[in-house]
């Protein structure tokens, strides 16, 4: 499904209510339902309308509570939980048919200087030698369940080592995918950070599923996100590469654990991600 930059900006933008109350458009992006990544970044969007311009968010903790429709818009209402000198906190809640979707809490800081240290980027083939998900469908033999998704799209995707859904093969629990957008964006360091809270849904959960040679197409496997949490580090820039190196470290009673880090093309760790997905193996 073909979506173009100023597209998904428009998408991640949300519209005032009230001085409290916001909504945000839906589109089916291939899934038949909201991505959970627009739902992170419309909520963060909403925050963000309610915070001084001099702070930026530094960790977002998000709840996915029930499906989002794609029959119309999502309101999210915010609460102010305090504005400190330094720290602002916010808690928003996503809505659809009067039922809450979605819970998070932001927090947002003035830029400072402090202690700087972070895990060494790992190793990585380059984005360059590496084919993008679109060509990757292009390249397919038959069409598959991951076509639609893996359309040309305002974000260009290449894993380094690409795995065909349909036909998972038992690997080791770590994966590494490369992301960027796919034309230059505005230098507000809000929207890169509400582009990456979208990506950062993409090629997560799934890795949990690859010690066990299933995938979210497999017949007979449900799988659903119950949260994410993000912490950003340091400022990005999306127009350039950034690498996601994803690793799971457990998975059981129904549900699987994945964290990410993204690094930007100089070594930096730039965010962190976490998040706890239902894995429920019906076969």
């Amino acid at each position: 499904m073909k979506l173009t930059v100023p597209q998904l900006l428009d998408l991640l933008t949300v519209e005032p209510v009230d001085d409290l109350t916001f909504e945000g458009p839906t589109r089916d992006l291939g899934w038949g339902q909201v991505f959970g990544g627009l739902v992170l970044a419309q909520s963060l969007a909403a925050a963000e309308k309610t915070v001084a311009d001099d702070r930026l968010c530094h960790s977002l903790h998000a709840y996915f509570l029930r499906p989002g429709r794609l029959d119309g818009p999502i309101r999210y209402t915010v609460e102010r939980i305090r504005d400190g000198g330094s720290f602002t906190t916010r808690r928003v809640t996503a809505w659809q048919g009067g039922e809450a979707i979605y819970g998070a809490a932001a927090s947002f800081q003035t830029q400072e200087q402090g202690l700087d240290h972070h895990d060494p980027m790992p190793a990585a083939a380059a984005p360059e030698g590496l084919l993008s998900e679109a060509e990757l469908v292009a390249r397919a033999d038959s069409p598959g369940p991951w076509d639609r998704r893996s359309a040309e799209r305002a974000v260009t995707i290449c894993p380094v080592s690409p795995m065909d859904p349909r036909h998972p093969k038992v690997r080791e629990p770590h994966r590494q995918v490369w992301y960027r957008a796919s034309d230059d964006l505005p230098g507000d360091q809000r929207i890169h950070q509400r582009l990456l809270a979208f990506a950062s849904d993409s090629h997560f959960m799934t890795t949990s599923m690859q010690p066990h040679g299933v995938s979210w197409a497999t017949p007979g496997i449900q799988c659903a996100s119950l949260d994410h949490t993000m912490y950003f580090h340091r400022p990005f820039s999306f127009s350039d590469w950034l690498l996601y190196d994803v690793h799971s470290p457990s998975a059981s009673g129904g549900r699987g654990l994945v964290r990410g880090s993204f690094f930007a093309r100089d070594g930096r760790l730039v965010a962190s991600t976490f998040q706890e997905g239902l894995v429920r193996d019906r076969r």
